[in-house]
């Protein structure tokens, strides 16, 4: 009866946040979140050189594509989910009671994958051309990197005590402090301290290196290229996405009752379903470079050099036609054929 008593007690576990999100070099802040991003960036960059390398690309163009990638990336995440959830930064229906500047504090969080996604892929797209590679090959090679990258970020999250779930018993619930308990959306009161959650930002980064490893092995096995590994991705991240947003609890845009990001996953899953169709029956094989253009036919390096001149001909040959500079085969070939004739003649 004892050991009855006490295994409750024993299993109701929960997860702890985080109690600083910030550190301080000096006067210079340290923000876990911008940690985490970065991070993440840095895995995905070297997850995709290995690939890229594999693929018969050159790993130091995955540099010089990043470099486009990233900020653009940035820029778009954070406009996405300024759009998505614009109550925090212009008030409720645009109605200005908000704080518009707060909108450039990426530190604080906040950042939409599609929008990272989408321009992102803008800025991909500059850098491959700059560097005459293909972006359908690029994205393939860095679609699982995409994946590790999102579930390192999401560790930000954790940090910032934020995107967190539905109140739940499960063992598993994570606890929030409480200046960062959201409200009750039914009632519109916050939930009592000690209150626990769905740890979503878990689910997300559990379910990315699942899916990470998903492609890693279709890839290999299916020799995947012209994009499919990135419509794979997006295909596998979404259908994650949609159960994971559906227990989210923050403020977000709602349209017809869903949140606007149900709906972008539901939208963006079933455009990669009908791609990746698409793509696997006009491309079933990988393409045999990542170039557009064969190695070293780089136009941007000017005109080619014009062949040399062919040598004067021989005034003597003029008349008849012949170059009289002639390679040494042919010489001697015109030796021979001249002494035959002579000792025919004779």
């Amino acid at each position: 009866m004892e050991l009855t008593a006490v295994l409750p007690a024993a299993l109701a576990t929960e997860i702890p946040s985080p109690s600083e999100h910030t550190w301080y070099l000096g006067i210079f802040p340290l923000r876990a979140y911008a940690l985490a991003i970065l991070a993440g960036i840095a895995i995905a960059v070297w997850m995709t050189a290995r690939r890229w390398k594999a693929r018969g690309g050159n790993p130091e163009d995955v540099l010089e594509i990043v470099f486009w990638a990233v900020p653009f990336g940035l820029i778009g995440g954070r406009i996405y989910h300024v759009l998505s959830s614009p109550d925090c930064y212009f008030g409720e229906d645009f109605s200005g009671g908000g704080d518009p500047i707060k909108a450039l504090y990426v530190w604080e969080g906040g950042l939409g994958i599609w929008g990272a996604v989408a321009l992102g892929a803008f800025g991909a797209w500059l850098g491959c051309r700059q560097k005459g590679v293909k972006l359908s090959s690029f994205a393939d090679a860095v679609a699982p990197g995409l994946l590790v990258a999102q579930a390192v970020g999401r560790l930000g999250n954790w940090f910032n005590q934020e995107l967190y779930g539905r109140p739940t018993e499960l063992p598993w619930g994570l606890y929030i402090d409480a200046e960062y308990l959201v409200s009750n959306p039914a009632t519109g009161v916050a939930y009592p301290e000690g209150t626990l959650f769905h740890p979503t930002f878990l689910y997300e980064l559990l379910w990315c290196l699942a899916m990470a490893g998903a492609l890693l092995f279709l890839d290999r096995r299916f020799k995947l290229g012209h994009g499919r590994v990135f419509w794979a991705y997006v295909l596998l991240y979404t259908l994650g996405r949609v159960w994971i947003e559906m227990l989210r609890i923050d403020d977000a845009e709602l349209v017809l009752g869903l949140r606007l990001n149900v709906w972008t996953s539901v939208l963006l899953g079933l455009a990669a379903l009908v791609i990746s169709i698409v793509l696997a029956r006009r491309f079933p094989t990988r393409e045999e470079s990542v170039r557009l253009r064969p190695e070293g036919d780089d136009p941007s390096a000017g005109p080619e050099a014009e062949p040399e001149p062919d040598p004067e001909p021989d005034p003597a040959s003029v008349g008849t036609g012949k170059a009289a500079a002639k390679p040494e085969e042919e010489k001697n070939a015109a030796v021979e054929e001249s002494d035959a004739d002579t000792s025919a003649r004779t």
